[in-house]
């Protein structure tokens, strides 16, 4: 008798093997560290600028124009793209950011003319303008998923994350400038490849956003707020765009002010200065925290408004330690002032315009970034430093003053 073996049942079962994800928890952290890297990318160049500057003896304004072209690439993609991972999810943004960002840091190795620096910081910015309103969205779905209890801890990190990656970043420029080997290249290849690891293990965080059933019509951005609540959104979007305006400022022609009038040229030193200014906007939220949103956004404006104060003294009686003190006051307040903003943005959102609500902020903020340093530079060509500069603090004094406190009474009632 001939017995017959279906081969069949000797063949190995077909498995769909999938990634397994990370905990929400796991998830938030790898977010974060995403997030932060991200973000310290785009403070490297600064300052790297004047390297590029010794090398190819452009003008001052040439400086703020590269420094712009980052916060327009972040507005256009902002406007484009900043609101999509309400309906398409947050990974895909986030993930799309990682990669952007990779590009350009391709493109600042194999491009280092002026034209392509312009253009390499334009493309990091529209890698950052998907990636801000998604990564805070997203630290804040994740948190609530693994401690609904703890909310605000994931605006503490957000803003960690965001401040303190452009801190870090100015720093790590500093030091490459200062000590290390081809200073424009050797930094961009350190990111690149840690892009590349963070983009992996972002692949293995959760998704949060649930796709709604209903076909996904595109749209550019638009943020909708209840009537009642317009005037405390633009309030908090002037307060976002003068704190910015700060952080644009040093990010872009603080290096030209201590060479011109204080007579320092070292980078680290420039770096150092940017850091400390950022750092001090990162630790503040820290600092602040368990406070509330009233008297966090009080000691926000307060320290706005010295801090100016003390920057418009610097530049008149051309002190060093007063330009330094100056910026990290107001670094203080610009942390605490953004944080509010984005918190009373946020109260007037619910689960379905979080992303399109911070991206509005977000937009307005990167205008402050953007408009007052091009002005700044486009300023340098005719006028002299001293008066452009007192120019400067006075006009950003002036929105700090209106903005705080109209957020300020709007806090009150929240």
């Amino acid at each position: 008798m001939t017995s017959t073996i279906d081969i069949r049942s000797l063949a190995t079962p077909s498995i769909a093997v999938r990634p397994r994800r990370l905990s929400h928890r796991s998830g938030f952290w790898v977010t974060a560290a995403t997030f932060f890297a991200l973000m310290a990318f785009n403070t490297v160049p600064t300052p790297l600028y004047a390297v590029y500057q010794e090398r190819d003896e452009f003008p001052t304004f040439l400086i703020t124009v590269m420094f712009a072209a980052y916060a327009v690439g972040v507005m256009i993609s902002l406007y484009l793209a900043g609101h999509l991972s309400d309906r398409v999810g947050r990974r895909p943004l986030i993930l799309a950011a990682t990669g952007v960002e990779i590009v350009a840091a391709v493109m600042f190795v194999l491009w280092q003319d002026a034209a392509g620096v312009i253009t390499s910081r334009l493309v990091a910015g529209l890698g950052i303008g998907i990636l801000t309103a998604s990564a805070t969205a997203h630290l804040a779905d994740l948190r609530r998923a693994h401690r609904p209890d703890s909310t605000a801890f994931a605006a503490s990190v957000a803003g960690i994350a965001n401040m303190g990656g452009l801190a870090m970043g100015a720093l790590i420029g500093g030091a490459f400038a200062e000590f290390a080997p081809a200073p424009l290249v050797l930094p961009y290849v350190v990111f690149l490849f840690a892009f590349l690891g963070l983009g992996l293990a972002y692949l293995l965080v959760p998704e949060t956003v649930e796709r709604p059933a209903e076909r996904f019509r595109y749209r550019p951005q638009r943020v909708r707020i209840p009537a009642a609540g317009r005037r405390a959104y633009w309030a908090a979007g002037i307060a976002a765009f003068a704190a910015f305006a700060v952080t644009g400022l040093f990010g872009s022609v603080a290096p030209t002010f201590l060479a011109r009038i204080l007579g320092q040229t070292d980078r680290l030193a420039a770096g150092a200065v940017t850091f400390s200014v950022f750092g001090a906007a990162a630790l503040a939220q820290v600092v602040f925290a368990r406070l509330a949103l009233r008297d966090q956004l009080r000691i926000g404006v307060g320290a706005m408004v010295a801090g100016l104060v003390v920057l418009g003294s610097a530049d008149l009686i051309g002190s060093g330690p007063f330009f330094v003190a100056g910026g990290v006051v107001a670094g203080a307040g610009v942390g605490l002032l953004f944080r509010g903003a984005l918190a009373i943005a946020g109260s007037l959102a619910d689960a379905r315009t979080r992303s399109e609500i911070t991206s509005g902020i977000f937009l307005l903020a990167f205008a402050g970034m953007t408009v007052p340093p091009v002005a700044v530079g486009a300023a340098l060509l005719v006028v002299p430093l001293v008066p452009v500069f007192l120019t400067f603090v006075v006009l950003v004094l002036a929105l700090t003053v209106w903005a705080g406190a109209v957020v300020l009474r709007e806090s009150a009632t929240r």
